[in-house]
């Protein structure tokens, strides 16, 4: 009974089915969306202004050795604790992996892992460029850049790549488009604003995830240029601090179970300031 238990406990944590919005930290706003056709589904959207005072791109450090694999697998909320961030969500692609059961998975934390595509942390590359995986980028300014070649340009401190770059003039053919839980990443076209996008997945009655041809709507509502598709399904998680500790924005499903986090590869995360820091009389804008 315990594991029973514990399941419909899990899913009790879920975030409500509610649409809310509120400001998390200075230049940093959440969104949490709610659809219902053509089938349900939650969309969670932080806006960064990576204009903002104190606004700063962190991502995920390497640890290179000689079994050719880059990284320790960690939880997003890990990631954001360790290096003491405000928001994070999970990031690029990766492998081995595997996904039989809830005890029957892997990568199980700190296990070595190589990414796919280029990874980079304040300033040092820990992955190499790969032609097929397109990157974002953040220089010293913390302004970002998607390069579909998949290299960054000079000047890069952060990147992380993703797979298919969606822009709302200009639909994405695939073969097959099927609802998923997706991790993306948008730039306004000046670069300066920051949207990231989780739509959760795989629980039906509850998300049961969204199409690319949504994640383009949803890109084009919010008024960004360009995005990125970044590593999705039970990896997709989005983090924030609070003062009561890390809380978790989304409902990610690790090996089936709901509200558990994934060990992943790497990681987007943002420092900020409290909200008290903003400008009196400043106002949330979409």
């Amino acid at each position: 009974m315990a594991p029973l238990y514990s399941y419909g406990k899990s899913q009790w944590q879920r975030p409500p089915q509610m649409p809310q919005i509120q400001q998390l930290f200075a230049g940093i706003t959440y969104q949490r969306q709610v659809f219902h056709r053509p089938r349900p589904y939650i969309v969670h959207i932080a806006k960064i202004d990576l204009t903002h005072p104190g606004i700063r791109i962190m991502t995920t450090p390497g640890q290179p050795a000689d079994d050719g694999n880059e990284f320790h697998a960690k939880q997003t909320s890990a990631f954001l604790n360790q290096l003491r961030l405000q928001l994070a969500v999970n990031a690029g692609y990766f492998y081995h992996f595997y996904e039989k059961t809830p005890w029957d998975y892997a990568p199980r934390l700190g296990e070595r892992v190589n990414v796919l595509g280029q990874s980079m942390a304040m300033g040092q590359e820990y992955s190499p460029r790969q032609a097929q995986w397109p990157v974002l980028c953040f220089d010293a300014n913390q302004r970002g850049k998607i390069v579909e070649e998949g290299s960054c340009p000079p000047g890069t401190l952060n990147a992380v790549a993703g797979n298919y770059i969606l822009r709302p003039r200009i639909p994405l053919q695939l073969d097959q488009d099927k609802p998923y839980a997706r991790s993306v990443a948008a730039l306004d076209q000046t670069g300066e604003t920051l949207w990231l996008i989780v739509v959760d997945g795989k629980q039906p009655h509850y998300s049961e995830g969204a199409t690319l041809s949504d994640i383009e709507r949803i890109v084009k509502q919010i008024g960004a240029d360009i995005a990125l598709n970044l590593d999705g399904g039970g990896s997709t998680t989005m983090v924030t601090a609070t003062e009561a500790g890390t809380a978790i924005l989304n409902a990610p499903i690790h090996g089936k179970w709901p509200m558990q986090e994934r060990p992943v590869a790497t990681h987007l995360g943002i420092y900020a300031r409290p909200v008290g820091e903003v400008a009196e009389g400043s106002a949330i804008k979409w």
